[in-house]
């Protein structure tokens, strides 16, 4: 009897609990003290900067994801390819910046309709678009990031949050400066197999 009842509290301890809930830890917009010898209203002011680039760079990610599968054309193996590269490199922007928000103390914004609500870059038609159309839309969500990454950073250095201003500036203002040389490199309007006129 007793083996049976041991039996029973082995099993027992191997069953997994689900369907549990509790209350948030953490609330969004909340920031917890942490000893990274910056002031509250410095981190709280990051926290919020940095929030709203991580919903635009997340943005912007999935605009590449979706144009990586829905481009089409006589550039598509290129196009293909370059996007995916330029959203893996997105990504990892992504973490970064989240990374930093918890740092902070901060929590990261993380689900799609959360994101929907903050993001200030355009939304795309569900649709496919032409190649031309998505490269626009791609170098105007990359300007507009860095419009802001560079305000922020400026602020963010200006209140001695140097992690912060580094990030936005080794990481994601190089990064976005690259892929727009890539992306407006693609929409010079040159022959293709014959030079122009000399004369």
């Amino acid at each position: 009897m007793s083996k049976k009842l041991d039996a029973d509290q082995i099993l027992q301890h191997a069953k997994p609990i689900v369907g549990q809930q509790a209350h948030e830890t953490q609330p969004f917009g909340h920031v917890i003290k942490m000893p990274i010898a910056l002031d509250d209203k410095v981190c709280r002011q990051s926290v919020e900067n940095l929030n709203q680039v991580l919903a635009d760079t997340i943005t912007l990610r999935d605009l590449y994801k979706k144009h990586h599968w829905q481009v089409a054309g006589p550039t598509f193996y290129q196009l293909h390819l370059l996007f995916d590269k330029h959203y893996e490199e997105q990504s990892k922007l992504v973490d970064a910046l989240a990374e930093r928000v918890q740092i902070l103390g901060g929590v990261a914004i993380a689900m799609a309709a959360d994101i929907a609500e903050v993001t200030r870059v355009e939304r795309p038609p569900r649709g496919r678009e032409e190649v031309p159309v998505q490269l626009s839309r791609l170098l105007e969500a990359h300007e507009h990031v860095l419009i802001e990454s560079r305000a922020a950073a400026k602020r963010a250095e200006e209140s001695g949050d140097s992690g912060t201003n580094d990030l936005r500036v080794s990481d994601v203002v190089r990064t976005n400066e690259m892929q727009v040389w890539f992306l407006t490199q693609h929409l010079v309007d040159t022959p293709l197999t014959r030079a122009g006129s000399t004369h």
